[in-house]
Formats: structure tokens, C-alpha cells, sequence
């Protein structure tokens, strides 16, 4: 195989997948983006893009320190990231393709694009959980992106908001514009551009979820899927830009700028050093989403009036997770909500290795299939209830429907009234009404702080 794809943006260079019988494409350049300002979407390049190694991950926290030396992050560190290599750069506007290695334009395979979690502060498209997923070998194309984080993406500023009309939100717009260009492109790898599901995790369901409700997103992707973060809408709506100026002020000012382009122009480990410091000082410095009146419009209101997307829905969380029986209510409350079926799961399996349960995250080593890149010392158990999860997300992006007749136990879709959601973990695979009592003793006692 030579792994030649030839886009509308020019010709690249693939490699072969973690997987045999997959092909990969990887550090895609998807947009650019000076600091502070709104991507543009790459549409050409010359000669043949070097597509055989993965692109920049954000500026995050952890590219300053040694994350080996921090005991709090000790847990998720050797988790997902000990003994991989990360660069970090502003320059992080880059996603990763996998396929079958067959596949070729015209095959219309669906695509499922993958937004990752990490409290829109730290992360990329790249960590062991991600590295290869299983999909394509389910006729699935899978994409995982990077986006700028923490204060490269979320910071706001009343002459940001002046110079371009909005401020903030500049990580949700640069996953938009990923999701745009796999758009574009993406039939050239074989893929439908008219049956895409957008995923993520934690941070990365809550960008799914503000996608759902964007009127930027209207026909980008047909269906959608939120790991332990989605549901959130339907109670709260994103504070306003503003309350947020007095402390992105100040940090302007600790850090010794007077002017918008000084602080353009600041190292990016004294904007870390000083935003991590004034936090403990001053309220408003979460790099959350916020209310920029373009992609992010409103919140509950939307919902209440049905202004989001009208699509099919898979939700559902851990039951060691961060406020275990929130997140699920939360899960089962969006998908018992909606029109069209969608569908609630709760997963419970035990990881082996450690006594910590299914805490934050520990779903995805499964629904990627990546389970070979784990450290745990998985069973025969464990494979196959991987199997079974990734083929009930195959399926759910196949047709928006996760269910397989005489293949997979049945998943029957949210309704309202009913508490059963399909349990995933340590009894058979099956609906049932989650032991709630238990989760709120484990949100009581919880080990898990995700990330």
C-alpha cells in the first residue's frame, strides 16, 4: 500500500494504522490561527503533505512541568500519557484520520470525528486511548482532532470582542472548523459527508453538546454521541463574556501588558504561570465556554424551545465517575427528551489493575477498542466487552440505531418514565435500573477528580 490520498486540498502521505488492515493519516492541518483570533479553514497546500506523524498537541499546563513529579496528576498520567512523547505549540490546529485500508473515494463509508475531554484545559487527539481506534475495522471512518486550550482558548476580552465582533470560545470554534473540513475532505478518504457523528468525553461532550445547539452547526454532522458530560443544557446557559473581563484584565496587568498586542505577544509559560496564579485570587478565570453570541447563542432556553439539533443520540456516563448519579440523570433526562430514539448507557466495569473502578474516562480505553495500548492487565472479559461497545457505536453511526438483531443484546431507546439504561460492565450487558443509592455514596467518597 502506498497510502496516497489525493484531497481537494492537495495530495498526502499516510502510513499503516496501529491496527492491521487500517491506514492512517495523521497531524492533519485542518485551520490556522493567530493568537486570540478566529480560525480559517486550510484549503490547499503544495506538494505532498507528510501525513505519517501526529501534529502539535495545545499549550497546556503540562507542558511546563514534569508531569511525573505531580502527584495529582499521577493517576491519569500514567493512565493514558507515561512513556509518550508530546510537542506543544500554538501552532495545534491538527487532526488524525483512520480508515480501512481499502477504502477510497466512493465508498461513503459514515465517519465518526472524535472532540477529547480534559476540562478544556489539557489534552489532545493523540494519548494512548485515542492511538488507533478500532472503528474502521467496522467500516467506520475515525478522526480525532486538537484545539487550542486553556487561555489560547478561552479567553476574553473587550478589545478582542471590539477587534472581531465576539470573544471567546476560540476552542469550540476551532473544533467547527475541524469539523468543517473533515466535511470537505473527507470523501476523498471513502467517507459520507452526509453521515457524521461528532463524540466526546467530558470537556469533549459538553463541546458536542454546544455544537447541538449552535445554529453554526445546522447539517454539519447527523447524529452525536457524549461521554460523561452531556446533558448539562437543559438546566444552564453559559455566562456572558463579560464576567470574565475583570479577570483576564488583570492578568494583562500582573504580567506587565498595556496593550492588546503586547499581550498577543506574551511567552506562553508566563500566561500560563500568571492565569494558574490570579485563579486562586479572582473569580472568572475558568476556561469554560461562554455566551459569544455567534457559536454559543443560549443554553436552556434552547432547549426548552427545541432549537438544537433534531438528531439521534447515544449519552451516558461511569459508575465511578464524577458525580456518578448527576451525570446519569443528566444522560437519561437529554435522551428521554428527545423525538427521534436515542439511546442511555451506564458503564460499571471494574477495571482490573487497581481498586478504582469505573472512574472518569475509563470507558474510553473500550469504546475505542485501544485496549492493547493499556497498561491494565485486561482479560478476556474485557476484549469482549470492548467488542460489544464498539459495535454498538458502529452501528448507532451506520444508522443512528446501536442495536444489531441476533448480534448484540437489545438497547432500548430513553423514554420518559423509565429509568432502565443499558448497563455496560461487570453483570451481562443488558437494561436495568442503576443502584443510585450506591453512586451517591461513591459521589460522597469519590477518588475520581477527572481531568
Amino acid at each position: 500500500m502506498d497510502y496516497i490520498v489525493n484531497t481537494p486540498c492537495g495530495t498526502l502521505q499516510g502510513c499503516a494504522g496501529r491496527i492491521p488492515g487500517t491506514a492512517a493519516y495523521k497531524g492533519i492541518r485542518y485551520a490556522t490561527a493567530e493568537r486570540w483570533k478566529y480560525p480559517q479553514q486550510v484549503t490547499h497546500w503544495d506538494g505532498v503533505y507528510d501525513a505519517t506523524h501526529y501534529g502539535h498537541c495545545s499549550y497546556q499546563a503540562r507542558a511546563f512541568y514534569n508531569e511525573e513529579d505531580i502527584a495529582e496528576k499521577a493517576f491519569y498520567y500514567r493512565e493514558f500519557r507515561r512513556g509518550e512523547h508530546y510537542t506543544y505549540s500554538e501552532d495545534c490546529l491538527f487532526l488524525n484520520i483512520w480508515t480501512p485500508e481499502t477504502a477510497k473515494e466512493g465508498d461513503q463509508l459514515p465517519v465518526l470525528v472524535y472532540i477529547h475531554g480534559g476540562s478544556f484545559t489539557g489534552g489532545c487527539g493523540h494519548e494512548k486511548q485515542f492511538d488507533g481506534p478500532v472503528w474502521p475495522t467496522k467500516g467506520v471512518i475515525a478522526v480525532t482532532i486538537n484545539y487550542r486550550l486553556g487561555p489560547f482558548g478561552f479567553v476574553c476580552l473587550p478589545e478582542l470582542k471590539e477587534e472581531s465582533g465576539s470573544t471567546g470560545n476560540y476552542g469550540l470554534f476551532d473544533q467547527l472548523a475541524a469539523i468543517h473540513w473533515v466535511r470537505d475532505n473527507i470523501s476523498s478518504f471513502g467517507g459520507d459527508p452526509t453521515n457524521i457523528t461528532i463524540m466526546g468525553q467530558s470537556a469533549g461532550a459538553m463541546s458536542v453538546e454546544q455544537h447541538c445547539l449552535s445554529p453554526l452547526s445546522d447539517g454539519l454532522f447527523q447524529k452525536a454521541v457524549m461521554c460523561s458530560g452531556g446533558g448539562m443544557s437543559r438546566y444552564v446557559t453559559p455566562a456572558a463574556p463579560e464576567k470574565s473581563y475583570v479577570f483576564w484584565k488583570t492578568v494583562m496587568e500582573r504580567t506587565g501588558c498595556s496593550t492588546l498586542a503586547e499581550f498577543r505577544s506574551l511567552p506562553a509559560e508566563k500566561l500560563f504561570t500568571a492565569w494558574k496564579t490570579i485563579k486562586k485570587e479572582i473569580k472568572g478565570g475558568n476556561t469554560f465556554p461562554c455566551l459569544d453570541g455567534r457559536l454559543v447563542v443560549g443554553g436552556k432556553q434552547l432547549f426548552k424551545e427545541g432549537k438544537y439539533q433534531q438528531i439521534p443520540y447515544m449519552v451516558g456516563s461511569t459508575s465511578e465517575d464524577i458525580a456518578p448519579p448527576m451525570i446519569l440523570s443528566l444522560s437519561r433526562n437529554w435522551c428521554a427528551s428527545q423525538k427521534i430514539p436515542s439511546y442511555t448507557w451506564l458503564f460499571d466495569r471494574q477495571l482490573p489493575g487497581d481498586n478504582n473502578g469505573a472512574w472518569h474516562s475509563a470507558d474510553l480505553w473500550y469504546w475505542f477498542g485501544t485496549l492493547d495500548n493499556c497498561w491494565r492487565p485486561m482479560t478476556a472479559k474485557d476484549r469482549a466487552l470492548s467488542e460489544q461497545m464498539s459495535d454498538y457505536l458502529t452501528n448507532f453511526c451506520k444508522t443512528g440505531d446501536p442495536n444489531e438483531a441476533g448480534a448484540l443484546p437489545h438497547w432500548s431507546a430513553a423514554a420518559k418514565g423509565d429509568k432502565h439504561v443499558l448497563c455496560l460492565g461487570e453483570q451481562e450487558t443488558a437494561m436495568r435500573k442503576p443502584q443510585m443509592l450506591k453512586m451517591i455514596k461513591t459521589m460522597l467518597t469519590n477518588k475520581s477528580v477527572g481531568e
